[in-house]
């Protein structure tokens, strides 16, 4: 299955609003590769997407839907009425033509912007800033939305798409629906070919190496793994293991952690 594109619009992205990203291709600053499997692939222009939105009270029309190689979500391109155009993340449902507002007093229409706080409990927001003025950080991959749950003491409580609770600041702003694109997670990539235009390389199974390659490497045919936890080429534990880490200070603003996947 692939997404239908039909509903975007058939034009080449905006020239002022695009960069040139370098593809260091899974290297660091050393050029070693510290991400295996990353390579090759078409070309891509960056879009240079805004998801502070802090442009107040100034009304923007929606001038095209467009498809973005770097996200799942589809983007806009939107036209304020001082004459500034920018790209913003496309709200599920967002046609051509439609007009929205970063405002305090905005209608809870979908793709309008507003400080949290005025987001009345049950609604679904997106590109939702953690604190004022960074930018929104939570609920930006096609699809995904933050529930609404409670205000309190000048913090929000949001239920993510993945069942997580967290708060966030209340003073934060957020954009009113849920994210296009959100088929998404229905598309079957059909052939290997089609990996490699996306710039992912092929991926040799630890089981078929040999064991000086492999803690899982060698035996006769198929055999099992032979360790007593998954591990990683290099023998590190995975599988299971937590990463974040015990101090970090948002811990706290994390009510509820994502249910684990049986």
């Amino acid at each position: 299955m692939t997404v239908d594109y039909s509903g975007l619009s058939n034009v080449k992205p905006l020239k002022s609003l695009t960069a040139k990203i370098l593809d260091s291709a899974g290297r660091n600053n050393r050029g070693r590769i510290t991400v295996r499997h990353q390579g090759g692939g078409n070309k891509k222009t960056y879009r240079l997407v805004d998801f502070l939105q802090d442009k107040l009270d100034v009304p923007a029309k929606v001038e095209t839907i467009e498809y973005d190689p770097y996200r799942t979500a589809f983007i806009a391109l939107i036209l304020y009425k001082d004459g500034e155009r920018r790209y913003i993340l496309a709200a599920k449902d967002l046609k051509v033509g439609d007009e929205i507002l970063t405002s305090n007093s905005a209608p809870l229409k979908t793709g309008n912007r507003m400080q949290l706080k005025n987001v009345p409990i049950g609604y679904f927001v997106h590109n939702v800033e953690m604190r004022k003025g960074s930018g929104g950080k939570i609920a930006r991959s096609a699809g995904s939305y933050a529930e609404v749950l409670a205000h309190e003491s000048g913090l929000t409580d949001l239920k993510l798409s993945s069942k997580e609770i967290r708060r966030v600041s209340s003073e934060g702003l957020a954009s009113i629906g849920q994210v296009s694109n959100p088929d998404y997670n229905l598309i079957n990539i059909g052939k290997a070919g089609r990996s490699r235009w996306l710039g992912i390389r092929p991926t040799v199974r630890g089981s078929v190496m040999n064991p000086v390659d492999h803690p899982y490497g060698g035996g006769e045919g198929r055999q099992p793994r032979g360790t007593k936890r998954p591990k990683t080429r290099w023998g590190k534990v995975t599988g299971g293991r937590k990463t974040r880490n015990k101090k970090k200070w948002s811990n706290k603003l994390i009510l509820q952690r994502r249910p684990k996947i049986r």
